[in-house]
């Protein structure tokens, strides 16, 4: 089959990889209907994470399931899947308390696992996917595969941001779980939603998502401009959606006293300063989003076509071509690039 695979940053290649195979009772094989790539990917793309060796790339994925082990009971094949970017068995302690990917079983799609290619092994099935109620018109599988990854972990976001209604919203980042974090705050009920944001395109669809108010300024002007649209006091909730040093000092300095900041921005070198953070009065909760928690819930929205969260996918290209689609994401030509196997 074909996969894509990192050598090294900026060197993406996609060859023929081996075909993934069922290694334990609990394993399944699907062949992906789309995937594609995720910002978390540019990080090695652009040399902020180390590359060591070839590293197999992607994991959000939706696609048919092909084979199952005979652990397996609640998926089959011929069934449309969506799955989280870790793996998790959805019994344990902490899974039950709805933090999947801090399962004590947990497992990190990768080697046979990995997305960007056109079929892969997911272990623990039965806790990690689930089934459409039929195999969906094609118009809708862009909106299923945003729905295992940046849809969950901006809906994360609000919910770790306490977003709800009557409650004023600031997002930090305008890419993918930016975007769909706004979409998730609108969702649940959020009278004001502030995008911040320099580009149109972007800006344009946190607009259709939901965002009542722009903001294009970053760092300390931004944290302003959030101030002064909120009586001088800040956001009740905000949504930190880059992890960078930058975008937490402006989250953290965007919200109101008592009020919540939900991160999930996957953190580089972002260091919290004591002083600040005590006497902002700030509630600051976040990390790997726990999509297998929202997926049921997403996925019933998305199938009664209330939300089209696959609008955030502005380019697509043949699995083939993922070297372009890297490139597209890395210069910001492209928010968000699919990849049709």
């Amino acid at each position: 089959m074909r996969g894509v695979v990192m050598y090294a940053p900026g060197d993406v290649r996609v060859e023929d990889r081996p075909e993934p195979a069922i290694l334990k009772p609990t394993d399944a094989i699907i062949r992906l209907s789309a995937t594609c790539i995720c910002g978390s990917d540019l990080w090695p793309y652009r040399g902020a994470d180390k590359v060591e060796e070839p590293m197999p790339m992607g994991h959000e994925y939706a696609g048919i399931v092909e084979e199952v082990g005979s652990g397996v009971t609640s998926v089959k094949p011929g069934q449309f899947v969506v799955g989280s970017f870790f793996a998790s068995d959805n019994t344990c302690e902490i899974c039950r308390t709805g933090y999947q990917t801090s399962c004590v079983n947990r497992e990190m799609l990768g080697t046979s696992g990995a997305a960007q290619s056109q079929r892969m092994r997911v272990p623990l099935a039965d806790g990690t996917l689930v089934a459409t109620p039929e195999v969906p018109d094609a118009d809708l599988v862009p909106d299923f595969l945003a729905a295992s990854d940046v849809l969950g972990t901006g809906w994360f976001a609000a919910v770790a941001a306490q977003v709800g209604p009557g409650k004023t919203v600031a997002v930090v980042g305008d890419g993918a779980v930016g975007l769909l974090g706004v979409m998730a705050a609108q969702q649940l009920g959020a009278e004001r939603i502030i995008a911040m944001s320099r580009h149109e395109p972007r800006q344009k669809l946190a607009l259709e998502f939901g965002a009542t108010d722009i903001v294009t300024e970053r760092g300390d002007a931004g944290v302003e401009q959030i101030k002064a649209l909120t009586n001088g006091l800040g956001a009740h909730s905000v949504i930190e959606a880059v992890g960078t040093q930058e975008s937490m000092h402006q989250a953290i300095g965007s919200t109101k006293p008592g009020g919540h900041v939900g991160y999930v921005g996957v953190t580089h070198d972002v260091t919290l300063n004591g002083d600040e953070l005590f006497f902002s009065h700030v509630h600051l909760h976040g990390g790997p989003a726990p999509v297998r928690q929202y997926l049921p819930d997403l996925i019933d929205r998305i199938w009664n076509r209330k939300i089209r969260p696959g609008r955030v996918f502005d380019l697509e290209l043949p699995l083939d071509d993922a070297a372009a689609g890297y490139q597209a994401m890395d210069t910001r030509q492209a928010i968000k690039v699919l990849l049709r196997p």
